[in-house]
């Protein structure tokens, strides 16, 4: 802890200082700002310009005070038109972008932060590198390692990234994982889409004329063809944006009422951009959803047990209803079944 609490004061004061690197900031105005003494400040300052920092103390003011700043013409790396605290944030904030580990732009990613870490020095780096340890990330459930079976098929995303950037039609090969069934489909590939954890390949199908949604490692061959497609309408910039999760679907209302106890919790987060609340006479809130029926909304409802119901639509509340039935059934009837020496 102290050390985090150290490193973390140190960046303040960098983020400080270039805040104000035109007329500089003072020692008092770091320490206040840090509700640390002058003397832990001029340590901190030390510790910077020790690794690298192009700081440095201004004494020429008419007040005779000394404040600090960046001296940018010394560092290369702002000539890319980035401040200095953007491209070490760029550069620490790589942790925040480990969601991607185990998908195609995971060697992108490394040889792009290569790249960035060369215009900083060994120290600099050195005192970055300290700053992930402060800032963890849990990504989504990822996808699960591809076998040396699937790994040596040919390169499904580097050719539906073609087919979507030239609007060439394509015959997917795809195993369905609800039906078990691997079927050929024509699809014009519309888009690539990162989400939860895996990749999916938005593609309009003329078959059922509609776009529908293909988990990339279930895509067992993808084939280019030289005809080419007009999309038929256009994607949302926001990758299934009527869902809670990956599905493409049409939105319904859907209406919840929660408990007391979970108001705070609920409200304390954006679900989905069309979420909106009524508050009830009994402390409870009432959320309105604008989503599709799907897996991750019904998923979602569940996890919050008994403090919450569905009031609308009816075949919706119906659905949670039995599969509430079901589960408690399912531990009644292991109850009932135990043995007296587990009782």
């Amino acid at each position: 802890m102290p050390r985090n609490a150290e490193v973390i004061r140190q960046w303040t004061i960098l983020r400080a200082i270039e805040r104000s690197r035109l007329s500089g900031v003072t020692i008092d105005h770091l320490a206040t700002e840090c509700a640390v003494t002058t003397r832990t400040i001029r340590r901190d300052l030390q510790a910077l310009e020790e690794a690298g920092f192009p700081v440095y103390d201004d004494k020429d003011h008419s007040d005779g005070r000394t404040r600090w700043k960046i001296n940018g013409q010394a560092f290369h790396g702002l000539t890319a038109g980035l401040t200095l605290s953007e491209l070490c944030a760029l550069y620490f904030g790589r942790t925040l972008l480990e969601a991607l580990a185990g998908t195609p732009f995971r060697d992108d990613l490394e040889h792009a932060f290569d790249k960035l870490s060369q215009s900083l020095t060994p120290h600099m780096r050195q005192f970055l590198d300290e700053l992930p340890r402060v800032i963890a990330s849990k990504p989504d459930p990822l996808r699960r390692t591809l076998t040396d079976e699937e790994t040596a098929r040919p390169p499904i995303v580097a050719r539906a990234l073609d087919a979507t950037l030239f609007n060439r039609q394509a015959l997917v090969r795809y195993h369905s994982r609800s039906s078990e069934r691997t079927k050929q489909y024509l699809v014009h590939p519309y888009r690539l889409a990162y989400a939860q954890g895996g990749l999916y390949l938005l593609a309009y199908v003329p078959e059922y004329e509609e776009i529908r949604t293909f988990a990339v490692e279930r895509i067992e061959e993808i084939s280019l063809l030289e005809e080419r497609f007009t999309p038929m309408e256009d994607l949302p910039d926001e990758a299934f944006p009527h869902s809670l999760g990956v599905h493409s679907g049409t939105p319904e209302s859907v209406v919840l009422a929660f408990q007391p106890g979970m108001v705070d919790y609920v409200k304390a987060r954006e679900w989905h951009p069309s979420q909106r609340y009524e508050d009830l006479p009994d402390g409870g809130t009432r959320m309105t959803l604008d989503v599709c029926l799907d897996h991750a909304l019904r998923s979602w409802i569940l996890s919050f047990g008994p403090f919450v119901h569905v009031v609308s639509p009816a075949s919706l509340a119906r659905e949670i209803a039995a599969q509430l039935q079901a589960a408690s059934a399912r531990y009644d009837e292991r109850i009932d079944h135990r043995s007296p020496a587990h009782s």
